[in-house]
């Protein structure tokens, strides 16, 4: 129980500052955090935090939505990715320069040509999605782990919400624009741009 309060107050005071990014500086940018279904508050907490700090930005929490049942495939118990990126377009009310939407999911998708995505991003319409379940050590049958877990859902979104940005995929392994192609990809990369992309970003 004081397990829980103590999340609860921590995610009532992060997110009820948001005028402002990183170390006090005017945030470049405003990112709206949108669940679909149960999302841990950990994960939102972890999220804001180091998002406000990488990227400058003002974060907000949108309201909770369900995760639409008729995007899930029932022959391959997967959700199906761009059902999903379309629910959260109708959501973009502003003009993809000015409020990025990064949806999280606790499932599993997949999308044409891919077997599953830990991620999708829609440049055009400013939204992206992350899906946790494939970062979590538990599917794939091993002891959980709460910090990697929160680690690679940060990378995870960064990468995505670069794509937003207009990044591509980067060569550098370390870069956190690199595609991953596995989780092992995923912890060997850092969650931060490298300079090159760091510099495309200005």
């Amino acid at each position: 129980m004081e397990m829980l309060l103590t999340v609860g107050a921590a995610f009532l005071f992060l997110f009820g500052s948001i005028a402002w990014g990183n170390q006090g500086k005017p945030a470049e940018r405003v990112i709206e955090l949108a669940p679909l279904g149960e999302v841990d508050a950990n994960v939102l907490v972890h999220l804001k935090t180091h998002l406000e700090e990488i990227l400058n930005a003002a974060v907000l929490l949108a309201k909770r939505k369900p995760v639409p049942k008729e995007a899930y495939d029932e022959k391959r118990q997967q959700y199906f990715s761009p059902s999903l990126l379309s629910l959260l377009r109708t959501s973009q009310t502003h003009p993809p320069t000015e409020r990025i939407i990064l949806g999280l999911v606790d499932e599993d998708a997949y999308t044409p040509g891919l077997n599953f995505v830990f991620g999708q991003a829609e440049p055009a319409s400013g939204v992206c999605i992350v899906y946790l379940k494939r970062l979590r050590q538990s599917f794939y049958g091993l002891p959980e782990d709460k910090s990697l877990f929160l680690e690679r859902t940060l990378k995870e979104a960064v990468h995505e919400i670069g794509h937003l940005l207009g990044l591509g995929h980067c060569p550098d392994p370390r870069c956190v624009m690199h595609f991953s192609n596995s989780l092992a990809d995923t912890d060997r990369k850092d969650f931060r741009f490298c300079r090159a992309c760091q510099e495309r970003l200005k």
